[in-house]
């Protein structure tokens, strides 16, 4: 006797229904309601009918989807964008709205609604016990169709603008480098190789598949033109999101081993009329490549091939080659038509540049102390990793001082010491004999760390000795080249910069600080009756003493000795140039405190002098007064015996344009 196939399902579906009923009978005691009774009885008659072969609809309810067959990742159709239209949005998000075509965007949607309503296994798959659920909530849902409102008050629009229209047809396809198609390197993760500019006409459209090819061959004389033994995971991605990944280290995932040709099937992306999508083609990379790094060796080219998409009439096209940098249907890809890049070894996108810093020390007089040592900041500079692709590890810095008045190093400075990003460093070795040191080792031994991006200040700090009175008004200046950095990421590193220097700063145990307080600049027209212009001047400034008591000698014979008060330049801002210079004594006693032959200055006192100098040029331009020098002595002379210059203080006004 023959068995039907029909025969046996009945069969099994009297004992579904036995068993379905047994387990009503067997439910607690609130009896269920005339309306939950019938969504049973509807659940199972759709069951029975799906798995009897039945070519009948499962039940549903006149508002709703029909289902006639089961659903799974490449269906498509109007039962499909019903179901996805049903999910929305509580469980389909997908960026191009309800397309038709049913994805992994669809399936991870199905799932979501089969764990929430009890159906197993949760897989995606839209078959007949998930079309019975369906049916059974559908059942037992309220009506809301307003189909036959003739007055629609709620202002919502039917329709959204993510639904596919029209009949699509391709108008752009091109292929271009990837963001980081300068920056492939051995061991890398996820560099954006590649770009695929998409845009249709006449509609819109999902692409549902893409070929493309990894073509090492291009260059003859690459060693390793196999990408199975070159890449690893090779990545699809729209807006920042991977839609597909295929592992391109397991030579059984491509499509052709001979072209290097991988197919990204089950896609969701979705291309709106006349607007542009960027499909970026990201890379994997091994940990060792031969020849990276090479000038003509290692170099790999990202090609697309066919193109499948469909559009809102179902109708599926695959383009094989007629726009733009698309390439042919038979495998015959054009290398001309092609993303590049290099794949360099390992470390050769690390980099660090020195670079001056902002929080280098202004040149200032540094207060020294007869009897104890003293510490100040005297140099700053940067290290910069902001174009560096790797963190960048320091081994060791070398840095060169000059000093002059001290016979040599070692009688002004005790020691040195180096600060970055809150370390300190102990200098290792120097020679302290004579007046330059050109080897002020600092031995980081791979202590210090630049992250890639960032920037670390560097700063010298020099203990000064007990000051002797030979030693008085000294000065320091320190320097560091790019050469004399030992640095490495992945590898060695040369270290991009030139030579920064310093400023120079004085050290004294006596002396005095300036700070300038205010500063103006007035036009005076013809004051010598005369047919030129003149300026007047004006520095305020106030004056410091420290170490001891000081005084400014008023007894200047002429304007050109310099062995009293303070000396000015008059500079020619355009040229940088000095053009006059001059000195102005203390005339008045502001506070009483005037000695016979000098203005006296307490020790820790501050007084504030007003320098007004009028300056009628020989040629027009642009100028400025700076002060220069403070000529003092620490006993009431009327001739200074000390200078402290102070030129690079920046005590200086406005520039001013002047016609001669």
């Amino acid at each position: 006797m023959n068995i039907t196939a029909n025969t046996v399902v009945s069969k099994l579906f009297v004992a579904f229904v036995a068993a379905s009923m047994l387990v009503m009978l067997a439910s607690p005691a609130k009896a269920a309601t005339a309306e939950e009774l019938q969504a049973q009885i509807d659940a199972l008659m759709a069951q029975i009918s799906a798995l009897q072969g039945s070519t009948a609809p499962a039940a549903t309810p006149a508002k709703g989807c029909t289902f006639t067959r089961a659903l799974t990742v490449g269906s498509e159709g109007a039962d499909v964008k019903c179901l996805q239209d049903y999910l929305t949005p509580k469980y389909f998000t997908n960026a191009g709205g309800s397309t038709g075509y049913f994805g992994s965007v669809s399936a991870a949607a199905v799932a979501a609604w089969q764990t929430a309503n009890g159906v197993m296994p949760a897989a995606g798959y839209f078959g007949p016990v998930s079309q019975a659920k369906y049916a059974a909530l559908m059942a037992a849902a309220p009506d809301t169709d307003d189909s036959d409102d003739t007055d629609d008050t709620d202002g919502d629009d039917d329709t959204t603008s993510g639904d596919l229209s029209g009949e699509a047809s391709l108008s752009t396809f091109e292929v271009a480098d990837g963001e980081d198609s300068d920056d492939v390197e051995e061991g890398s993760e996820d560099v954006e190789v590649a770009e695929f500019t998409v845009e249709f006409s006449d509609g819109d459209a999902m692409i549902t598949r893409l070929d493309i090819a990894l073509d090492g061959t291009a260059n003859t004389l690459n060693t390793e033109a196999d990408p199975w033994d070159i890449f690893g995971d090779i990545s699809l991605m729209v807006d920042g999101d991977v839609v597909k990944t295929i592992d391109a280290s397991d030579k059984d995932n491509y499509l052709d081993e001979d072209n290097g040709s991988l197919r990204f099937a089950g896609l969701d992306i979705v291309g709106m009329e006349d607007e542009e999508v960027v499909i970026v083609v990201s890379a994997s990379v091994a940990g060792s490549v031969d020849s990276a790094g090479s000038a003509t060796l290692a170099d790999w080219d990202v090609l697309a091939g066919p193109m499948r998409f469909v559009d809102a009439d179902d109708v599926t096209t695959t383009e094989t080659g007629s726009t733009g940098d698309i390439q042919a249907m038979d495998g015959s890809y054009n290398a001309a038509l092609a993303a590049e890049f290099t794949i360099d070894e390992a470390g050769a996108g690390d980099d660090l540049d020195l670079e001056a810093s902002d929080e280098d020390p202004d040149a200032t007089t540094i207060q020294a102390d007869e009897d104890d040592n003293t510490e100040a900041a005297i140099f700053a500079f940067d290290l910069s990793a902001e174009d560096s692709d790797g963190d960048v590890t320091i081994n060791e810095i070398m840095l060169s001082a000059t000093v002059t008045v001290a016979s040599n190093i070692d009688d002004l400075v005790n020691d040195f010491r180096l600060e970055i990003d809150g370390e300190s460093y102990d200098v290792e070795s120097y020679t302290g004999t004579g007046l330059t040191v050109t080897n002020l080792t600092f031995d980081i031994d791979g202590d210090l760390t630049i992250p890639a991006d960032e920037v670390v200040t560097a700063v010298l700090y020099a203990d000064f000795e007990d000051m002797e009175v030979g030693d008085e008004g000294s000065t320091i200046t320190a320097q560091v080249e790019a050469a004399d950095i030992d640095a490495e990421g992945a590898d060695d590193i040369d270290v991009d910069g030139t030579l920064v220097t310093g400023e120079t700063h004085t050290v004294r145990t006596e002396g005095v600080s300036v700070t300038l307080v205010d500063e103006s600049v007035l036009a005076v027209e013809n004051a010598d009756a005369g047919t030129d212009d003149e300026a007047t001047f004006t520095l305020e400034f106030d004056v410091t003493s420290f170490g001891d008591t000081i005084y400014l000698p008023f007894g200047a014979s002429s304007s050109t000795d310099l062995t009293s008060g303070v000396e000015f330049s008059i500079i020619n801002t355009n040229t940088n140039v000095v053009v006059s210079t001059g000195i102005a004594i203390a005339s008045l006693d502001m506070d009483d405190d005037g000695e016979t032959n000098s203005f006296k200055i307490s020790d820790g006192d501050t007084q504030t002098f007003t320098l007004e100098v009028t300056y009628d040029p020989t040629v027009s331009g642009s100028y400025k007064l700076r002060l220069d020098d403070i000529n003092f002595a620490v006993t009431d002379v009327a001739t200074a015996t000390q200078t402290q210059d102070v030129s690079d203080e920046d005590i200086d006004t406005s520039s001013a344009t002047i016609t001669s």
